[in-house]
């Protein structure tokens, strides 16, 4: 199967729904954690892939 359409770039709306968070949440995880975010343009873009992997490892907590 080709994974380049199921884990296309995704914004933060959608990224925010995938984990079922707030758009606030994603863009305090932005600015606090290393929350894999590429910022393309004016825009912050997100991999499915690479978000399932950041939670897994348990770095979406924040102290």
């Amino acid at each position: 199967m080709d994974n380049t359409y199921t884990d296309g770039w995704i914004g933060i709306d959608e990224a925010a729904k995938y984990m079922d968070v707030t758009k606030d949440t994603v863009r305090n995880w932005i600015k606090k954690t290393d929350i894999p975010a590429h910022k393309i343009g004016k825009l912050w873009k997100f991999k499915r892939s690479e978000l399932d992997s950041w939670i897994k490892s348990g770095k979406s907590a924040i102290d």
